[in-house]
C-alpha cells in the first residue's frame, strides 16, 4: 500500500519554532507516510539535505513579490497544485492565525482535511477576537503541548476544541551528537568551556539586550561564544564587548549539536525551551516580548520550578548579572539536574500518529453545506480585514525586488536557496522530482500572480 502524502504549511515567524514543529512531526511521519514541508521561514533551505524532507520556499506577504491583493489567491493556488501533484489529502498550517489563502483551500477542495497545529501562550492582543471564527474554520485543530502549561492563562487557555499533545521537540537524545563529536561539527575546540547565544538583533532594545547579555560572560576563563548569525546592528557595528572570543556556529538542526554547550542564553520561544532543556543545558531565559508568543511567562515558570533562570527583559542590568551566574559550576550543574526531571517530548510522534489518522479516513470532516459557506463568508471577511489593515499599516520596505523574469528551480542545495531566499530576486520553488506538469501549472500560478511573463 502506498504511503499518503502530508503536506505541513508554515508561516514565517519571529523565530524558528512554526518551521522546527513542522520539521519534527515531519521526521516523525517519515516511516508511514511522504511529508512535505513548504514555509516562509528562511530556514527551509537547510530542511531537504540534511533531513531528507521534499520542501518548497513559499515567498511571504511581506516579501512584496506580487500585490498583497494577489498573495492569498498565490498561496491558495501554490498549496492546490501542490496536493493535486502528490495526492496530498491533508493539509497542516503551523502559524499564529491560518492566512486567508489557506482557509480557501478547503473551500476549492472540500476533500480535504485542513488543520491547525496551534501553539498556547497566545499573549492578550486583537486575535483573540477572532480565535474563535479561525479555530471553526478548522476541521482539526491540534495544540502542541508546553511544558509551562500550567501558566499559560491566555486566549488559547479555555478553549476546548484544541487536541492536546505531549511538547514537540527536535531534541532526541539518541540521535544527538556526542560532546565531542558535536565540537568537531561545529569547529570548536574540544577543551574550551562553550556558551550558546541565541538572541535576536535588529532594534536597539534588542541589540541592547544582547550586549548586557555578553557583557556577563566577560571573566569567564577560556570561554568560548558561539552565536548563529552575527551580533551586529543595522550600521554594521558590533555587539560584542571586548573580552568575549565569539564566532559564528551553524549547523541544522541545531538540536543535535546541543551537547556541545556548557550553557546557554536564549528568547523563551517554545522552540528555545523544549529543545535546550530538554538536553539539559543550563540557560538564562530573555523573554522576547513581540509577537503573540508569551514568552515572559514561559520563562517565569522555567524559573519558578528551577529549571532555568530568567532576566528581566527589561533591566539591562539584571540581564548582566543573570547571565554571570551561569559562570558558577555548581549553579549549571543544578539546572541540568534539575532538567532532567522533565516529562518526555514525544508530541511529534503523536501528531504524526493523529495526522496519518485522518490521511486514511475517505470521509471529509466537516464539509456540510452550512460549515462551506461559513468558510466562504470568513475567508471574504478576513481577506477585505487584511486588505484594509495593510492599506492603513503597510508592510515595511525592506528590500527592493527586481523586476525581471521569474525563474524556476528544485534544488536542494542549501547555500542555493539561502542566497535566493536572502536575495532581491523572484523566484519559484519545486519540490525536487516534481513533474513537468506541475512545472507548467506553477507558471500559470505565478503569471497570474506577478504578471505575464515567461519564466526561466
Amino acid at each position: 500500500m502506498a504511503k499518503p502524502t502530508i503536506i505541513l504549511a508554515t508561516s514565517n515567524g519571529v523565530g524558528m519554532g512554526h518551521l522546527a514543529r513542522a520539521t519534527a512531526i515531519a521526521l516523525a511521519l517519515k516511516e508511514v507516510a511522504n511529508p512535505i514541508i513548504v514555509s516562509m521561514a528562511g530556514g527551509i533551505a537547510e530542511v531537504p539535505a540534511f533531513m531528507d524532507i521534499r520542501c518548497e520556499y513559499i515567498p511571504g506577504r511581506d516579501r512584496l513579490w506580487m500585490s498583497r491583493g494577489n498573495w492569498d489567491q498565490y498561496l491558495c493556488d501554490r498549496l492546490l497544485a501542490l496536493m493535486e501533484e502528490t495526492g496530498a489529502s491533508v493539509l497542516t498550517f503551523d502559524g499564529v492565525v491560518p492566512y486567508p489563502g489557506v482557509l480557501a483551500t478547503k473551500i476549492k477542495n472540500r476533500e480535504l482535511c485542513l488543520v491547525w497545529i496551534r501553539r498556547g501562550f497566545w499573549q492578550r492582543n486583537l486575535l483573540r477576537f477572532v480565535l474563535p471564527v479561525y479555530s471553526k474554520a478548522m476541521d482539526i485543530v491540534i495544540e502542541p503541548g508546553d511544558i509551562a502549561k500550567v501558566f499559560d492563562f491566555g486566549p488559547t487557555s479555555k478553549r476546548k476544541e484544541a487536541l492536546l499533545t505531549s511538547p514537540v521537540s527536535l531534541f532526541d537524545k539518541d540521535s544527538a551528537m556526542s560532546r565531542d563529536d558535536a565540537r568537531r561539527a561545529l569547529g570548536l575546540d574540544l577543551n574550551r568551556p562553550t556558551v550558546l547565544v541565541q538572541l535576536g538583533t535588529g532594534d536597539s532594545d534588542v541589540n541592547s539586550k544582547m550586549s548586557a547579555a555578553l557583557e556577563g560572560l566577560i571573566g569567564w576563563e577560556n570561554l568560548q561564544v558561539i552565536v548563529t548569525k552575527a551580533p551586529i546592528d543595522s550600521a554594521g557595528n558590533s555587539l560584542v564587548p571586548k573580552g568575549i572570543d565569539l564566532r559564528i556556529g551553524r549547523y541544522f538542526p541545531l538540536a543535535r549539536v546541543l551537547n556541545a554547550f556548557d550553557a546557554s542564553i536564549c528568547a523563551a520561544g517554545y522552540n528555545g525551551v523544549h529543545e535546550l532543556l530538554p538536553a539539559g543545558i543550563p540557560t538564562v531565559f530573555v523573554s522576547n516580548i513581540r509577537g503573540t508568543d508569551d514568552q515572559e511567562a514561559r520563562a517565569r515558570w522555567c524559573q519558578e520550578f528551577g529549571y532555568a533562570l530568567r532576566a528581566d527583559h527589561e533591566n539591562l542590568a539584571d540581564i548582566t548579572a543573570t547571565v554571570r551566574k551561569l559562570q558558577d559550576s555548581r549553579v549549571r550543574e543544578q539546572l541540568s539536574n534539575k532538567c532532567l526531571e522533565l516529562p518526555a517530548t514525544n508530541g511529534a510522534d503523536e501528531i504524526a500518529k493523529l495526522l496519518f489518522d485522518l490521511s486514511g479516513d475517505k470521509k471529509p470532516i466537516s464539509s456540510g453545506i452550512f460549515i462551506h459557506l461559513f468558510r466562504k463568508i470568513i475567508y471574504v471577511s478576513l481577506r477585505r480585514m487584511t486588505l484594509i489593515y495593510r492599506l492603513l499599516k503597510p508592510h515595511a520596505v525592506l528590500q527592493s525586488t527586481v523586476q525581471e523574469p521569474v525563474f524556476y528551480l528544485d534544488t536542494t542545495k542549501p547555500d542555493e536557496i539561502r542566497e535566493l531566499i536572502k536575495s532581491d530576486k523572484r523566484f519559484e520553488h519545486l519540490i525536487a522530482g516534481s513533474s513537468q506538469q506541475y512545472r507548467a501549472r506553477r507558471e500559470v500560478i505565478a503569471n497570474k500572480a506577478y504578471g505575464s511573463q515567461r519564466g526561466g
